[in-house]
């Protein structure tokens, strides 16, 4: 079985879903796989297999951004919440539990 190692930048589409679909509400620690490069870098990756071959992504912000916006044309929210703020939203004070 052939193994690879890409690169958030390199990723294409057909990956990326298979990680979507593997991961669907975001891959944790226990999911990475960390290793040394020819370089003697530790790189940090998530894995996805296809019939012959394992692909091991590298782990970034990036990649996280990425795989949660993969496929937001599809959600049917119906609406933009894009305009709630922190201001509005009152979080109950600790200290008033004491009273």
């Amino acid at each position: 079985m052939k193994r690879v190692i890409v690169d958030f930048k390199k990723l294409t589409n057909e990956i990326l879903t298979m990680l979507v679909e593997k991961y669907p509400d975001g891959y944790g620690d226990d999911d990475i796989i960390r290793f040394r490069n020819a370089n003697n870098e530790t790189v940090e990756a998530v894995e996805v297999r296809t019939e012959d071959t394992v692909y091991l992504v590298k782990v970034s912000t990036k990649l996280a951004d990425t795989m949660e916006n993969f496929d937001e044309d599809d959600d049917d929210f119906g609406s933009d919440n894009s305009d709630l703020e922190s201001d509005n939203l009152e979080i109950p004070d600790e200290s008033d539990d004491d009273k």
